[in-house]
């Protein structure tokens, strides 16, 4: 199954997984915090981290909930940082053999390279800001394992970043779905806004490539010339 089939299936939708008829929709929370701590522990970034969260916390606030907000919303933040752990220490442990494995269906070289620029761009604030950016998310606490990033200063600021998504995003939707009717009549809309949001960072970054790969290109005497 390729990355388009995936996501034309719904696979990055995150009622595809709560929703009437889900695959999580008996169990919501195991549901969400499993699907938290395989992408961001377990190097597989095609889940819909955001909008699942925010969809979680809106459920949350129907009535006859299948979920405690105030349950849901710190273990969120408590899996995603276990998550984070999880990945350092593969980044400890294999981290170098990352940057020569081939592409494979679900694992792309630019993915680590994307994110070790952002990295080196941003520093330590990078394991925050990481978390709310698709796929870098993912690789970046790996990132600070191949990197040998001071442990302490990791979790530090791991625990805020787990925090402010994990639960913030888990509120966001509790509180505007329970206190917000626009959102509550056009879910689906919501959810869509996010997740273009949440992937702008990674969209200007391959425009800005895209950008340089031109002007190198344009620039080249060789390539001028032919």
């Amino acid at each position: 199954m390729t990355i388009a089939t995936m996501a034309a299936s719904g696979f990055m939708d995150p009622m595809y997984w709560l929703g009437d008829g889900g695959l999580f929709a008996s169990a919501v929370l195991p549901g969400i915090l499993l699907i938290i701590f395989v992408e961001t522990g377990l190097l597989f970034p095609l889940l819909p981290g955001d909008t699942l969260l925010f969809t979680g916390g809106f459920l949350a606030s129907m009535t006859n909930p299948p979920v405690n907000v105030w349950i849901l919303a710190p273990s969120a933040a408590a899996v995603a940082v276990l998550g984070d752990q999880c990945a350092y220490l593969i980044g400890r442990r294999v981290g170098p053999a990352l940057f020569d494995k081939e592409d494979s269906r679900f694992f792309k070289r630019r993915y680590v390279t994307q994110s070790h620029a952002f990295f080196e761009k941003h520093g330590p604030k990078t394991i925050v800001l990481a978390r709310f950016v698709p796929v870098v998310r993912t690789f970046t606490p790996v990132l600070a394992g191949v990197s040998y990033m001071r442990y302490p200063v990791f979790l530090g600021f791991d625990i805020v970043g787990g925090v402010a998504w994990g639960a913030g995003l888990t509120l966001v939707g509790y509180f505007l779905g329970s206190r917000v009717p626009f959102v509550h009549d056009h879910l689906e809309f919501v959810v869509l806004t996010i997740a273009l949001v949440s992937g702008l960072p990674a969209i200007m970054s391959m425009v800005q490539t895209l950008v340089r790969r031109y002007h190198r290109r344009r620039d080249d005497p060789l390539h001028s010339s032919g």
